[in-house]
């Protein structure tokens, strides 16, 4: 059964004006395949091939209509047409052919003008017709003989679609077939993690077609086709590799809810290209929508997304040798909540110690009894930098990343509550140490200045001793400074893991001690402290500490040094 077959004035008949006389394909001649690759042979065309999928774009309000022909009565036909981003109103009619067209005349050729009298004075016959975005097909086992028409209109916005007719059906099958329950289901759902699960393409299990799957996630709906998404994607990000076996890979491990500005990545990516048509626009990264394709697989888990947030997940089943895809049945789910965490009380006056888990949180709760005109927060983070948020009765009034001492002074508001959120280091697990008061007077934690190194000077080394210096503030503090003896192999990768700024001198032994004294300065250029630490062995290496003691009792600890003495003098 040919499609497309008619004599050339038909042919001049129904190319717009301005088109050259081309030689259409049909099924039986060897440039058919030759002619599909290339798709500049029915870009702009009004003729639909037999067996190829054709993409264009409408204008909105701006009919278009394509034609092929069925020269033989009872020939099977399928035709769907696949919206992509707007609904599309579209009509399937028949008109029956000239007689010296079907082949059934005998003599001379009609004249152009008498051919095109009939064809357009005649009413077709509608078969049928369809409005929405839904992917519709015609099919029929039996057809006439005659010119059909496919008339298309999009009255919504400018949009692309997709085209396929063939009479051969049962044969070319090119779209994947669905399974029996073409449904995705939602196997396991976690706080940032969905796994879904879905039953095979009856195209590769049965008849052994190369078949691979991609799973679109957003978040605003889901999609009834794959060009749907091409439309919603830019060229670049378009796809993703695949997941290496065995790792379910997640479009979702980025700095936010999107791709990396990668502008090489796509290009290298996938099998499909996403077409552009129609007016030129300038592709913009959607960074909440993703598509990921993932090999032969139907078991798959998405990660790293929001808790308490609604996924919409789609499944498209591609045959890779005609690149056109059927899709699932796409559901939605809701990622669990975040764990509801212990909201600790924090009492006026009073330092808490607070353990903070690996990127993990801590909430933490100030109500004053009494009214007040400033609220102080002074926090004392151990280790690596912690970020910290106060909200007053639900509004942000600070957020700042803390290390070492801080002190946060804040407006006052009669019976105000103070929300405290503390996040910790992406390094590991975090300590601090924080005090809330409506006292301006009451502050527990010393005073620091912004340099907490210990300096040693080299030309004052001795076999016995070593000199070294560090900085003061304006107010008057104790400060106490203690020694440990370590191995010459002691590096900078063991003085950090004994870095924690909140253990204080009351974990050290008493022979450790050098000495305490009292120091301050007026002058913050002129605050600054020497001591000389002797009685030391030759040759030796030593860890140094200082401690500065603030009046609640609390101390804070300097950056420790590694000296070493002399051995020889």
């Amino acid at each position: 059964m040919l499609l497309l077959r008619c004599p050339l004035p038909l042919l001049l008949l129904l190319l717009p004006l301005g088109s050259r006389p081309q030689k259409l394909p049909t099924r039986d001649e060897e440039l058919f395949q030759m002619q599909i690759r290339d798709k500049a042979f029915f870009h702009d065309s009004s003729v639909i091939p037999d067996g190829a999928e054709i993409s264009s774009y409408l204008f909105r309000d701006t009919p278009k209509r394509y034609f092929f022909v069925v020269e033989e009565d009872n020939t099977p036909l399928a035709v769907t047409v696949t919206p992509c981003d707007a609904p599309l109103e579209w009509k399937l009619s028949v008109q029956e052919l000239p007689e010296e067209a079907s082949g059934e005349g005998s003599g001379e050729p009609e004249p152009l003008e008498q051919q095109k009298q009939q064809i357009t004075n005649e009413e077709g016959t509608e078969l049928f017709s369809y409005k929405g975005n839904d992917v519709e097909y015609f099919v029929s086992s039996s057809s006439p003989s005659g010119l059909y028409q496919l008339d298309l209109l999009s009255t919504e916005k400018d949009t692309h679609f997709k085209v396929y007719a063939t009479t051969t059906p049962e044969s070319d099958q090119p779209y994947p077939e669905l399974p029996y329950d073409p449904r995705i289901d939602v196997t396991s759902l976690g706080r940032t993690t969905v796994t879904l699960a879905w039953k095979p393409s009856p195209t590769a299990s049965l008849l052994r077609q190369p078949i691979q799957y991609c799973i679109v996630i957003n978040k605003e709906h889901n999609f009834k086709s794959l060009c749907a998404v091409e439309a919603k994607l830019s060229s670049d990000d378009a796809f993703m590799m695949a997941p290496k076996p065995g790792l379910d890979f997640s479009p979702f491990d980025f700095a936010h809810f999107g791709f990396p500005a990668d502008n090489n990545s796509g290009k290298e990516r996938g099998f499909l290209k996403p077409s552009k048509f129609g007016r030129q626009t300038s592709p913009k990264l959607r960074v909440d929508l993703h598509r990921v394709c993932i090999g032969n697989k139907n078991i798959f888990t998405v990660s790293d997304l929001k808790p308490d947030t609604q996924y919409y997940f789609d499944m498209f089943a591609v045959n890779t040798n005609t690149n056109m895809s059927t899709a699932y049945v796409g559901t939605f789910a809701r990622t669990k909540e975040e764990a509801k965490q212990k909201t600790v009380e924090l009492k006026d006056g009073k330092v808490t110690d607070v353990f903070i888990k690996r990127k993990g949180a801590k909430f933490l709760r100030f109500a004053p009894v009494s009214s007040h005109q400033k609220v102080t927060f002074s926090v004392h983070s151990c280790l690596d930098a912690v970020q910290i948020q106060v909200r007053r009765d639900g509004k942000l009034l600070l957020s700042q990343s803390v290390e070492g001492v801080r002190q946060f002074q804040l407006r006052g508001k009669a019976k105000a509550k103070y929300l405290i959120r503390l996040k910790g280091s992406k390094k590991g697990a975090s300590m601090l140490k924080i005090l809330a008061t409506t006292r301006p007077n009451k502050q527990s934690f010393p005073s620091l200045p912004e340099d907490t190194r210990i300096k040693a000077f080299d030309k004052l080394r001795t076999c016995s001793s070593v000199t070294v210096a560090w900085l003061g503030t304006q107010e008057r503090n104790k400060f106490c400074i203690y020694k440990r003896e370590v191995d010459d192999n002691y590096n900078e990768e063991q003085k950090k893991r004994e870095q924690n700024q909140c253990l204080g001198p009351d974990t050290r032994k008493k022979s450790e001690k050098v000495l305490c004294k009292y120091f301050h300065s007026q002058n913050i250029q002129k605050a600054v402290t020497t001591e000389t630490i002797r009685g030391l062995q030759p040759g030796k290496s030593y860890l140094l500490d200082v401690y500065v003691i603030g009046h609640g009792g609390h101390s804070v600890k300097y950056q420790s040094k590694l000296v070493k003495t002399r051995k020889f003098c």
